[in-house]
């Protein structure tokens, strides 16, 4: 066994997260912090553990630290439901946490969409911190795209978890659409009001970013479509802070 405590944040995975558990079944310690599933999550997860815990959603951080705090090895790894390690991936995470020179470590993504493995637009090779020592690690408090804070050295590791983002166009569309809100809720809190430019020049740069300057047309339709709608979310994101923002004028005007 692999002594690292994985932690997993569920909210109706039953399509995805057996074959995420399935990838992690030789770690000492799996726990799964579930936001009340209505599907059967928890039915699969506790063929894998008896560690799975439910907890009212208050937010990725606050799920994910939930985890931590309950981990009782040294070394813990956070994995999505929609995420798999490789054999290879396990083999050089059961390595790496012999090295003493650094307390986290940075493992590359291979992004699939639609089943397509992207490798532009910013997708490749998507260095995520999810390994790391419980002691010297937190998270840090955000609505959207949560942030792991490791204290110490970290080192980058060279073999790559597969990431499966979504099954269709609407699934994927569904997301950045909660990302969006979450997102605006957030930049909402600080003293800014979206303008005109907001709301073209910002989706026109998402645009020309991913799919020009970071060679995303290099992927063909794939990476047009998702130019496209990172281009949308941009253009949503915006339009909801504004939104946020003229009805509380409105509220305080009465």
């Amino acid at each position: 066994m692999i002594p690292v405590s994985t932690v997993i944040v569920t909210k109706d995975e039953e399509f995805n997260i057996q074959d995420a558990l399935e990838s992690i079944k030789d770690f000492s310690e799996i726990i799964v912090i579930d936001s009340f599933s209505t599907d059967h999550t928890v039915d699969i997860c506790k063929k894998y553990t008896d560690k799975v815990f439910q907890k009212e959603w208050e937010g990725y951080a606050k799920q994910k630290q939930k985890g931590i705090d309950k981990a009782s090895m040294p070394w813990v790894m956070i994995l999505d439901a929609d995420e798999r390690i490789t054999p290879e991936l396990r083999a050089e995470i059961s390595s790496s946490i012999e090295n003493k020179d650094h307390n986290g470590f940075y493992i590359p993504r291979k992004n699939f969409f639609l089943g397509k493995w992207i490798k532009h637009g910013g997708w490749w090779p998507d260095y995520t911190l999810r390994l790391f020592k419980k002691d010297n690690a937190f998270m840090q408090k955000r609505e959207v795209h949560e942030k792991l804070i490791v204290r110490g050295s970290l080192g980058y590791m060279k073999n790559p978890m597969e990431h499966y983002t979504a099954r269709s166009i609407s699934e994927f569309i569904s997301k950045l659409e909660n990302y969006s809100t979450l997102s605006a809720k957030e930049m909402g809190q600080k003293d800014f009001m979206p303008n005109i430019f907001s709301f073209t020049l910002r989706p026109l740069f998402t645009f020309l970013n991913m799919f020009i300057f970071r060679r995303g047309f290099l992927d063909g339709k794939y990476g047009l479509i998702l130019s496209l709608l990172y281009s949308y979310y941009t253009f949503s994101k915006y339009t909801k802070i504004w939104e946020d923002k003229i009805m509380i004028r409105s509220k305080s005007c009465i």
